[in-house]
């Protein structure tokens, strides 16, 4: 079985243990085994970031153009192989796989431009002969931890601006999918950046997470994952001054009013609730239905999702792949029971599936006529799990939304102007979606919510040089 090490200073280095990468759609499927970094590695890894970072934030905008458009080139010409690699390691179908691979691709062509793009301001100063300018400066290193969920999307939508904006990197994936990262990886170390510039440590995040927060050499750190981990995060940032950036996921309303399209409506939901089989932060878990359409709205809705086929992630007539762990299977019964235990009814009858490869395969699970302050309601699952609620009017419908610690994204059908306009102001998320499913986002624009679901500055497009890079003023005399 192939053997995948740590990308050090330039060298592909051994650990001193290694994880197997098994397949979710076929438990005897082995990808391979990928290394799990020790503490002293990844310090290893952080020094030779610090020591980078000197010339690299002082090289060239077109350099550091070259490297990303060649990253970018390179994963879009190889989208169907990458594809194939993450659908066997996360369980995404095929088509959503590609298409994630393509999105990295992208992000990757959009900061090679954005390096050439850096901008500043020169301002007269209120005093006489004086002229002032004002310019970004990169961070220093960056340590980058990511999720499972989408596991070359959000490592390309971190590392290409941290090093656009002249940052060295230090890189952690999820422990679940190294498999996408450790190809990345691999394209990136032929880009042509310097030794040092770009570091891959995999491994546990109790120790390879734990000693990036805790290095002063970090200057900053981006993060994506659950709220518990993001609370560590921020504190032990915080103790010693270094930047952060966290995303830890959201419970986002789907509104639904009489006045729409009922068979979009549904279309909405059903994408944004179970595709990617609800393994997104965006995903419309909360379905929040105007009473006079409620019951319509769920005949519909069960019969589109009796009709999905779940399946091995490699079959291109798959709609829906398997859960991507045994630990997240077994949380998303543990929530059905819960929803169960507190009274919902669970109309579409969720379970776990035996198909003709053994996998964490699950049906989708539809619990209706639920409480918003439930748990099923109020907690995030990340599966093939939605409820309903139902509401008598567009205030109640708003208020049911924002009643959750989360504010990630949060969606309308309506026609109503009005009625869109209001939900637009007045509800407390960060990214609004009228008529459109609530997961499905670009890469040239803002990513990230308000209360629980985000921290700091927001992720992609041009405001991530929010994050990545620190503003300093200098006062010229003339």
């Amino acid at each position: 079985m192939k053997q995948y090490h740590n990308y050090i200073n330039g060298d592909w280095i051994e650990a001193i243990d290694s994880q197997a990468n098994i397949n979710p759609s076929d438990l005897g499927d082995t990808l391979g085994h990928y290394a799990r970094a020790d503490q002293k590695q990844t310090q290893e890894a952080i020094d030779c970031a610090h020591h980078a970072f000197q010339s690299w934030s002082m090289s060239s905008i077109q350099t550091r153009f070259n490297c990303l458009d060649m990253i970018g080139s390179e994963i879009l010409a190889r989208k169907e192989e990458l594809g194939s690699l993450l659908a066997r390691e996360e369980g995404k179908p095929i088509a959503e796989a590609t298409g994630e691979v393509i999105r990295a691709g992208q992000i990757f062509k959009f900061y090679a431009g954005e390096a050439l793009r850096l901008q500043g301001e020169h301002l007269p100063s209120v005093r006489p002969n004086i002229s002032v300018e004002v310019n970004r400066s990169p961070l220093g290193v960056v340590g980058i931890i990511t999720p499972w969920n989408f596991p070359i999307a959000i490592p390309a939508w971190k590392i290409a601006p941290a090093l656009a904006y002249g940052n060295t990197v230090v890189f952690k994936p999820a422990e679940l999918t190294p498999g996408s990262a450790w190809a990345l990886a691999e394209i990136i170390s032929r880009s042509g950046l310097p030794e040092g510039v770009f570091n891959l440590v995999m491994g546990a995040g109790t120790t390879v997470g734990q000693t990036f927060i805790n290095s002063p050499k970090v200057a900053g750190i981006t993060f994506t994952g659950s709220q518990s981990t993001g609370g560590r995060v921020a504190q032990a940032c915080v103790s010693r001054g270094a930047k952060f950036q966290l995303e830890m996921g959201g419970k986002n309303p789907l509104v639904v009013l009489k006045d729409s399209n009922l068979t979009t409506a549904v279309e909405y939901a059903l994408n944004g609730a179970y595709f990617s089989t609800g393994q997104r932060c965006t995903a419309s878990s909360r379905l929040i239905i105007e009473d006079a359409i409620h019951d319509q709205f769920v005949d519909a809705l069960t019969e589109k999702l009796t009709a999905l086929k779940v399946g091995n992630a490699l079959d291109k007539t798959t709609q829906l792949g398997p859960v991507a762990s045994q630990s997240q299977l077994d949380q998303n019964m543990k929530y059905i029971a819960i929803g169960q235990d507190e009274g919902a009814t669970e109309h579409v009858r969720g379970g776990c599936l035996d198909l003709a490869t053994p996998g964490h395969y699950m049906s989708p699970s539809l619990f209706i006529e639920t409480d918003n302050k439930a748990r099923i309601n109020q907690e995030e699952i990340f599966g093939p799990i939605a409820t309903t609620i139902r509401v008598a009017d567009l205030e109640e419908a708003i208020a049911t939304a924002n009643d959750t610690p989360f504010g990630l994204s949060a969606g309308i059908c309506t026609a109503s102007l009005s009625s869109a306009t209001k939900f637009k102001t007045e509800c407390e998320a960060g990214m609004v979606m009228i008529n459109l499913p609530t997961a499905g986002v670009d890469y040239h624009v803002p990513f990230g919510g308000t209360k629980q679901s985000s921290y700091g500055s927001r992720e992609q497009g041009r405001y991530a040089a929010e994050f990545y890079t620190s503003v300093k003023t200098a006062y010229i005399g003339t």
